[in-house]
């Protein structure tokens, strides 16, 4: 992650889903310097490295409603793929297992 990031932008990144703080795939890929797509590569091909619960894919519903309370997930309105949350802990702290 680029050391030039400020606490600020990535607090502005992470929600509560289920009861746990996350960040979206999307931003976690935006706060790398990565595509998404290669950030989910990445953590697929080293999945053996993380504990079970490290993420999660959002169901329909919970994209729907992330999408209609917060603007600047606009984007993934009429995507038809589910977007991954990663719980900050682990999504933050393993830049050297995903990358």
């Amino acid at each position: 992650m680029p050391n030039s990031i400020s606490t600020e932008v990535i607090t502005s990144k992470i929600f509560m889903l289920r009861g746990k703080k996350v960040i979206l795939d999307r931003d976690l890929a935006l706060l790398y310097g990565a595509t998404t797509k290669r950030l989910n590569e990445r953590v697929r091909r080293n999945e053996k490295r993380f504990p079970e619960d490290f993420m999660f894919q959002l169901t329909k519903p919970e994209k729907i409603e992330l999408v209609a309370i917060c603007g600047r997930f606009d984007s993934m309105k009429h995507s038809t793929v589910l977007p991954y949350a990663f719980t900050v802990c682990f999504g933050l702290l393993e830049e050297s297992v995903i990358f």
